[in-house]
């Protein structure tokens, strides 16, 4: 049963990534509607991010400092560990993981609450392209804003660190700097970019297809959401087990 039911609703997510995907009716209502997106999906989502960043940055320095304290060690191992945690996993799968929670929940909550309330169906009649007016400006809207989000990840989480080896007497600065620069592979920031593009597909259209489908009233509409949110993480982390692999091998 619930193979059958897997099974049922991956096709009819393909199905609706085939009409998410047509091309639109009107070009300049699709760049409108992709910009208001962006704005509402990714400019006003850098406060989490900035936030969230800089104490993660800060607490792996610290705890690279506290655990990391050995003579065969080098001097700037600390601030090279914080750099390619970050790079590696926190700016790409951790963000994605807590981008689920905060933009997955709003495009399957929006999108189901028209679906209740018969928006979606009033589209339908008048011979709209209901999944691609709603979902393809979301889609492509957080895509694109996505590489913006993990430079910002990156150079927040970094100055975390930064900040503890000025404020307190852990690290001399000078060593945190050298460490955040030493042996830099330019290819780890490429990998963290492709990995967040996928993640933030994976997150609107999950998302979206999960609130497209509600049925009932508001009850499912929270439902949906929690869903949207459950099913994105689960498929981020698998992602991040395949692209890891083909990217880093």
């Amino acid at each position: 049963m619930i193979i059958s039911s897997s099974l049922t609703s991956f096709g009819r997510y393909w199905l609706f990534m085939k009409r998410v995907f047509s091309v639109p009716d009107r070009w300049r209502v699709f760049f409108s509607r992709t910009i208001v997106e962006i704005t509402k999906l990714g400019v006003d989502s850098i406060p989490l991010v900035m936030i969230i960043s800089v104490f993660i940055g800060a607490v792996c320095c610290i705890q690279m400092e506290l655990n990391t304290s050995s003579p065969l060690l080098p001097a700037y191992s600390v601030g090279l560990a914080t750099r390619d945690i970050v790079l590696l996993e926190f700016s790409n799968s951790i963000l994605c993981l807590i981008l689920a929670g905060k933009v997955g929940s709003n495009i399957a909550s929006e999108i189901g609450t028209m679906r209740v309330t018969e928006q979606i169906d009033a589209l339908d009649i008048m011979g709209v392209n209901s999944a691609n007016y709603l979902v393809l400006p979301k889609v492509v809207g957080f895509v694109l804003f996505m590489p913006v989000l993990v430079a910002l990840c990156i150079a927040t989480a970094l100055f975390g660190g930064f900040l503890v080896a000025v404020v307190t007497d852990l690290i001399p600065v000078n060593r945190y700097i050298y460490g955040i620069q030493a042996m830099f592979i330019e290819w780890y920031v490429w990998y963290g970019i492709i990995k967040s593009i996928v993640f933030a597909y994976i997150i609107a259209s999950v998302s979206a297809y999960c609130g497209f489908y509600v049925k009932g009233g508001a009850l499912e509409v929270g439902k949906a959401s929690t869903n949207a949110v459950v099913s994105s993480s689960i498929l981020i982390l698998l992602m991040d087990v395949v692209l890891t692999k083909l990217l880093l091998q």
